[in-house]
């Protein structure tokens, strides 16, 4: 089983601009992992702050700084680059808990999933816990709703980027939604592992602030998505944003009953 597991490479792709504050134990975070059979692939967009200093201390990343069209197109880049048997997305403000890469290959290795994600944590700019958070399981008609998956923990097979699932540049805040969408939807096996596996950092900067933009922002993007995979349509008007608002709003309670009676998509 060792000689098995020392075999399998990681592929961490990491999307960055302007997180020098951070970077650095997103790095460290990576290196303090017992498996050492990894690359770490930075794909910077021209950071101004002191990224790139932080970045040339470390001889064994695979780093690029050049002008690229958002996080997605940097994301795109990096699972190109990627020679690794799994492709882990880790931003560059959040890191990985020390056992994490053990834990994503006992779960390769013993099963013969497509892709995992796991539980994780909400830190804050000091890294002092303040949530933890225990994901739901996976159901595929949900994630054209909801993103259950939290990026910081997903991880794939290679041959999924390879099928030409990529994350779609035209999604400005639910390109992570859509992404995990589509994999579901082409037919891929995706699976929860129930251990606390990294940290999600929230701090002032977070693209993901639920601002009144933003929450209008995803349901139009919710209505796109939807209608990309699903069997039935919604019209792309108001009516169309009612339904799905209301549809959100629904489900979101079903989640939260599933969460407290730990029933049904929260059952371990």
């Amino acid at each position: 089983m060792k000689n098995n597991r020392d075999k399998i490479k990681i592929s961490i792709v990491t999307p960055s601009f302007n997180q020098g504050r951070y970077i650095q134990d997103a790095i460290e975070s990576i290196l303090n992992q017992k498996h050492q059979n990894f690359e770490h692939i930075i794909i910077d967009a021209c950071s101004t702050d002191n990224t790139i200093e932080i970045l040339k201390k470390y001889p064994h990343l695979k780093w690029i700084s050049e002008p690229d069209e958002g996080q997605s197109d940097a994301l795109n880049k990096g699972f190109k680059q990627a020679e690794g048997d799994i492709i882990g997305w880790l931003n560059a403000d959040d890191y990985y808990e020390v056992d994490c890469f053990k834990h994503i290959i006992n779960e390769f290795l013993s099963t013969d999933t497509d892709a995992v994600y796991a539980n994780y944590r909400f830190v804050d700019k000091n890294n002092k816990e303040t949530r933890k958070l225990i994901t739901q399981n996976p159901v595929k008609w949900i994630s054209l709703f909801y993103c259950f998956i939290p990026s910081t923990t997903f991880f794939f097979r290679k041959n999924i980027y390879k099928s030409g699932v990529k994350i779609d540049k035209k999604f400005h805040i639910s390109m992570d939604k859509e992404f995990f969408s589509h994999i579901f939807y082409k037919g891929f096996n995706i699976k929860k592992i129930n251990h606390i596996i990294a940290n999600f950092r929230w701090h002032d900067s977070n693209k993901s602030l639920d601002t009144l933009k933003v929450k209008i922002i995803r349901i139009k993007e919710g209505i796109i998505i939807f209608n990309r995979y699903s069997k039935f349509r919604l019209p792309n008007n108001i009516l169309g944003f009612v339904i799905y608002y209301f549809l959100l709003k629904l489900i979101g309670f079903f989640r939260t009953v599933c969460r407290i009676f730990k029933i049904f998509i929260y059952k371990t």
